[in-house]
């Protein structure tokens, strides 16, 4: 299934001619596939970095600004939902301006929203900063990005390629909540927000020199295709071709019960845990760098649940895959609040360990289905399914605060997500393989 509709650009493609045998092969033994995929990577540790500073400092800012929890959940649930209603439209800018500009671009601009988070003194500029410009930046560079790669440059071990790149977001948290942590409690949380900025500035050139938009830029077929694949010329209406392929794939039952389970896997991942499980287990007595250093435990584990997942989504049905995952979590999260305490114990080790391996271990599979359903719109397609991810992300980060406030504990938050990731096992199953209606009819449209 991986070309078996190569749509009619050939007849309009900026080449017309496919080169000669000795161009459609890398001249050495590593194809150049790899290396994109290498700095797409550190590009999307890059990013992650920031993403690894919220749960850090809702304490810190409640503390020195006295802005209330729900206050502060309202700018991460800004920046988690930017980051989603913009990765539809970063895919299509990425077919017209081309990938490198565009993640260059999302790199700088979360740098900037970062940076100026030093200088904040009131709500409303953390807000913008901390919402706005880093939720645009991030969403242009979201998961969307690396689905753009894999479809590009990989016709073989597509699943196994997804899962390394989404394994970037975990090596990110891996390797910055330790070392942001560490610096909020020392030093501050202006200098963890400094940190971040740097870090982001600092994947830009990697970005700029190395990243190359398609094969057919460098001379070679994608890694694994068996004939070269010219390079289409760029399309233009971006924002017109984003609204399109949401309104084909919003036909299809299967695109609602994808946005549908993957809105409830933003909600207990990144609203949830990322958000609230430093302030949860801190209110439970347990320092602040100990709680997040867990969430780097998480991290190390997500690297390999994500890269077997992708492994699996390349052998094993992506439905029963996601039942399997969303089932499991939705367990974990259940018996969460019975094992927060003022240490780390055994039980809440095996907890780590668990939500770990099965923390992104969905987005192979997703990616799988909407590859299958909606093929060569598939990342656009994506691009809007994670907009639903992060709107989900984006309720709980903001609703979970809230609840804090109110109840004063987040036992009714980790309950009602546990029960909402049994709903979307289910949801998983009811997905159909291959609709007769689905994608021929959008690839032929385009």
């Amino acid at each position: 299934m991986t070309q078996t509709s190569p749509p009619s650009p050939p007849v309009t493609g900026a080449v017309s001619a496919a080169p000669s045998d000795a161009a459609r092969r890398p001249r050495f033994g590593l194809h150049r596939a790899w290396a994109v995929a290498g700095v797409t990577f550190v590009a999307l540790v890059g990013a992650a970095a920031f993403a690894s500073l919220p749960g850090l400092l809702i304490d810190p800012l409640h503390t020195e600004f006295g802005w209330s929890r729900g206050m502060i959940g309202l700018a991460v649930s800004l920046n988690l939902a930017l980051y989603g209603l913009t990765a539809p439209f970063a895919a299509a800018l990425m077919d017209r301006f081309g990938m490198r500009v565009v993640v260059a671009c999302a790199l700088a601009t979360i740098a900037l929203g970062s940076g100026l988070t030093v200088w904040m003194t009131q709500s409303w500029q953390l807000v913008l900063c901390w919402g706005l410009l880093v939720g645009l930046g991030s969403g242009s560079m979201a998961l969307a990005f690396a689905a753009t790669v894999t479809n590009r440059w990989f016709v073989a071990k597509r699943g196994l390629v997804t899962g390394m790149l989404t394994a970037g977001g975990a090596a990110g948290q891996l390797v910055f909540l330790p070392l942001l942590s560490w610096i909020t409690e020392h030093h501050g949380w202006r200098p963890a927000a400094a940190t971040v900025s740097v870090a982001a500035l600092a994947v830009v050139p990697f970005v700029w020199f190395l990243l190359r938009d398609h094969p057919a830029d460098v001379g070679l077929a994608p890694y694994g295709a068996t004939q070269f694949v010219p390079k289409p010329v760029p399309a233009s209406g971006s924002a017109l071709r984003a609204v399109k392929a949401l309104r084909e794939a919003s036909r299809t039952g299967t695109f609602w019960l994808l946005a549908g389970t993957f809105a409830i896997c933003g909600a207990s991942t990144n609203g949830l845990v990322k958000t609230h499980f430093v302030p949860a287990a801190h209110d439970h007595g347990l320092p602040v760098t100990t709680a997040a250093s867990l969430l780097a435990v998480i991290g190390v584990f997500d690297i390999a649940g994500t890269v077997a997942s992708g492994w699996f989504t390349d052998r094993i049905s992506p439905r029963r895959l996601l039942a399997i995952y969303y089932g499991l979590r939705g367990l974990s999260l259940m018996f969460l609040p019975m094992l927060l305490s003022d240490s780390i114990h055994p039980p809440m080790v095996l907890f780590i360990v668990f939500y770990g391996l099965d923390w992104v271990a969905t987005v192979p599979p997703t990616i799988a289905l909407c590859r299958e359903h909606y093929g060569e719109n598939s990342a656009i397609v994506f691009g809007w399914v994670l907009a639903s991810h992060q709107v989900g992300a984006a309720l709980v980060a903001y609703l979970g605060g809230v609840a804090r406030d109110a109840l004063g504990s987040y036992d009714v938050v980790w309950y009602t997500s546990g029960a909402l990731c049994g709903i979307a096992a289910l949801m998983s199953l009811v997905i159909r393989r291959r609709p007769v209606v689905a994608v021929p009819a959008v690839a032929l449209a385009g």
